[in-house]
């Protein structure tokens, strides 16, 4: 009778054991689909947000089957005794553990096309300056400054405002050279001295990078829509860099009479451990802007090109 006892015991703890998996299989499960997002690469969500802002609400039986399948495939539901050891606390083997790292990647250009007579180059000195990437790696979504440059441009386009892109690869240039991540500036100006002897027209040459503070201060609100704010950086160790300063305040006068929230002023930079340049000296025209910081989702970063593209056609149209 104790024996029966016993054993009717074990089968309850072992049913209530699988239960538990169930439960938690179904929540994993559950939670990681409204979470879904349905593209499969940065150049394809590049796409989407510049098509439909809402693009977390597309849907499409494709994609919403891979996702399924990369979520069961991804979640720790193929490893049950993953559950067994948060609901019992069992000892983990550091062998089972696996360690991601936090880094971006180069994004090729998603819409290409041949742009004559430009007006306004944009490029990316540190092009692996990355943004929120929550609940977004999983999906091969990685969203750094280069997809800011690629977002602005298309935008500025629809305004026939002929703008391109820098797609040179830095990193390749940095190691091809056997530089390091400091000389970022010095492989950049490969790059802006070619367009510039190409491009007489250009009125706007604009580096953009993203800062490294925190979400509150990088984020606004505007009618109840989050943005990335904007900060604008002069390099003082040249001697022309009057004329980008005035540039710069030009720009942020721009941005304060129309969105003054928007925007976190002019950051003048010079002296030791600076560099105090940043390619401004090879023309009037370049700026630099940080948009928002690491903490920023594209979407704020999307809906703060759509602002700033106002701002520079309304600049061009004064000049």
């Amino acid at each position: 009778m104790r024996k029966r006892f016993k054993a009717k015991k074990r089968k309850n703890k072992l049913i209530i054991v699988l239960l538990i998996i169930v439960i938690f299989i179904l929540y994993k499960l559950m939670s990681n689909l409204v979470n879904i997002s349905f593209f499969n690469s940065n150049e394809e969500l590049i796409k989407i947000l510049l098509n439909d802002s809402n693009h977390h609400m597309l849907n499409s039986s494709d994609n919403l089957v891979k996702k399924m399948g990369s979520t069961l495939l991804n979640s720790e539901v193929i490893r049950p005794i993953n559950i067994l050891e948060k609901t019992y606390h069992l000892p983990v083997n550091a062998s089972d553990l696996t360690f991601t790292y936090d880094n971006t990647e180069y994004i090729s250009d998603p819409v290409v096309k041949k742009i004559t007579n430009p007006l306004v180059y944009i490029y990316n000195t540190h092009q692996l300056e990355g943004y929120e990437k929550d609940k977004m790696e999983d999906y091969n979504i990685k969203p750094n400054v280069m997809m800011a440059s690629y977002i602005l441009r298309e935008k500025l386009n629809k305004k026939n405002i002929n703008t391109l892109v820098e797609t040179g690869d830095i990193t390749t240039l940095l190691n091809s050279n056997g530089w390091d991540y400091s000389n970022s500036y010095k492989a950049s100006r490969y790059f802006i001295q070619d367009v510039i002897s190409k491009n007489k027209d250009l009125k706007l040459i604009i580096d953009i990078h993203r800062d490294a503070i925190s979400k509150k201060s990088s984020t606004v609100t505007i009618d109840n829509k989050n943005y990335a704010k904007l900060l604008f950086v002069v390099g003082l160790e040249h001697k022309n860099y009057e004329k980008n300063l005035a540039l710069a305040n030009k720009l942020n006068d721009l941005i304060k009479a129309k969105y003054p929230s928007l925007t976190r002023g002019i950051l003048k930079k010079s002296g030791k451990n600076v560099n105090g340049i940043y390619n401004q000296d090879l023309s009037e025209n370049i700026i630099l802007i940080e948009c928002g910081g690491y903490k920023n989702t594209i979407d704020e970063v999307n809906n703060t090109m759509e602002l700033f593209s106002e701002i520079v056609a309304d600049y061009l149209e004064e000049t």
